[in-house]
């Protein structure tokens, strides 16, 4: 059985900058597709910094960066985002907003996934 890990997600300070520069640039995406882990868990897993992982959650998965950082062992942190949005469920509980704190989650390495665009170029218009 794969060990399973304490998910939260929010709003960096580097989050909210970006917003002012634009969703779309690359340091944006780069933000929204990271995942940060301690890393004692990156090691036991696996998983390089750098490395791309596929995080499963109960109601959905998702290809994420993961990095190593200053964080609690057992958590993963990730910024709010599309691919974020792929793992919450639907559930509000009457708040207009998904649970996000304390989701149970697996990751595993992913070699040679890449986490998809999640801004305009990820859907080329057609003229």
């Amino acid at each position: 059985m794969a060990r399973r890990y304490l998910m939260n997600a929010a709003r960096s300070t580097k989050q909210g900058q970006q917003i002012n520069v634009g969703k779309d640039t690359p340091e944006y995406q780069a933000l929204v597709t990271t995942i940060v882990m301690h890393p004692d868990d990156m090691r036991e897993a696996g998983i390089e910094s750098g490395m791309p992982v596929r995080v499963v959650a109960d109601n959905g998965e998702g290809i994420f960066y993961c990095k190593d950082g200053k964080i609690p062992q057992g958590m993963v942190f990730v910024n709010y985002g599309p691919p974020t949005c792929r793992l919450m469920g639907y559930v509000t509980d009457g708040t207009g907003m998904p649970q996000s704190k304390g989701w149970e989650v697996e990751v595993f390495p992913a070699p040679g996934q890449v986490p998809p665009l999640v801004g305009p170029d990820s859907v080329k218009p057609q003229y």
